[in-house]
């Protein structure tokens, strides 16, 4: 257990570092960092379902396709929900949207406890209840501060329940999914290096700038290797804990857009910031002490027969 705990938080400290890189790919633009993630990203992903085993899962999914015409569709909104979160997280680095996307990955696990409670009736704790007010308290100071909610935030506070409830909905195995969400954002990200941005295309801003061809490489190396070491966390660490950990991520993020991007927090801003920690908190209190009781006293395993 203590090797899954540790994958995941080097995986947190991976993508923090990947939101820290971006911005060392200028001139590349947040599109063409996306591509070039989305390209290097298939052939980790290709070795990860061999390692794991996965490719009958995706054999089944290929069959499926055959006898289910609304795969045909449900597929491609689930890469397209997901392929709009892969271009922001590169994207906001490079113009200061860096706090607005950390922010939305702090609202996160609030907006996913309210959708579970809207569509699958689940009834929420008293400390999650408290948790969602603490942060509305956080989102009504925002609005009142600024007149506004920034989009970045919403697009990831909004924009992740859907695509989480949509692979529920297929009744698919993750890796199984994410293959086919990157297989079918591999035709987009290749035409997005072949565009023309600037008077150069993406394969063109490599020999423009020859930096580019180490640099691109270690881009695809970082994101598969936090891939990796996330998705063996989950298969090492019960659903709970590596539930928890998965909160060390947007604190890294902010930190990072904070002291490493230089992106400025006013003083009232911290008014918005600190409700939203403290409902964080509550949530992840409150399942750190249900695993950790669940983990003291652990159900008897049923019989053997």
């Amino acid at each position: 257990m203590k090797y899954g705990v540790l994958l995941s938080v080097a995986s947190s400290c991976l993508f923090a570092l990947l939101y820290y890189y971006t911005t060392m790919l200028q001139p590349l633009s947040g599109a063409q960092v996306f591509a070039w993630r989305v390209v290097l990203g298939l052939p980790a992903l290709a070795l990860i379902l061999s390692r794991a085993r996965g490719w009958p899962e995706v054999s089944q999914i290929m069959t499926r396709l055959r006898t289910e015409p609304r795969l045909w569709l449900l597929l491609p909104a689930s890469s397209a929900l997901i392929g709009v979160q892969l271009w922001l997280f590169v994207w906001a680095p490079l113009h200061q949207k860096a706090l607005d996307v950390s922010m939305g990955y702090f609202l996160l696990p609030i907006s996913m406890v309210v959708v579970g409670r809207l569509l699958y009736k689940e009834r929420l704790t008293r400390t999650q209840h408290a948790a969602v007010y603490v942060a509305i308290l956080g989102v009504a100071h925002e609005l009142l501060r600024t007149g506004a909610f920034s989009w970045a935030t919403a697009v990831v506070m909004l924009g992740y329940p859907p695509y989480f409830v949509l692979r529920r909905w297929m009744n698919m195995g993750s890796l199984s999914v994410l293959w086919f969400d990157m297989l079918l954002l591999a035709p987009a990200a290749v035409f997005i290096l072949l565009s023309v941005e600037n008077g150069l295309s993406g394969f063109g801003q490599l020999i423009a700038y020859p930096r580019l061809f180490a640099l691109v490489p270690i881009l695809g190396l970082i994101s598969s290797v936090a891939l990796v070491a996330y998705l063996s966390a989950s298969r090492m660490l019960p659903l709970g804990l590596f539930g928890l950990l998965g909160y060390v991520e947007p604190v890294l993020l902010f930190w990072v857009a904070y002291l490493l991007l230089g992106e400025a927090v006013e003083p009232k801003a911290w008014l918005t910031y600190v409700p939203i920690w403290i409902s964080v908190m509550l949530i992840a209190g409150e399942g750190g002490y249900q695993w950790l009781k669940g983990h003291k006293h652990p159900r008897p395993s049923p019989p053997q027969v």
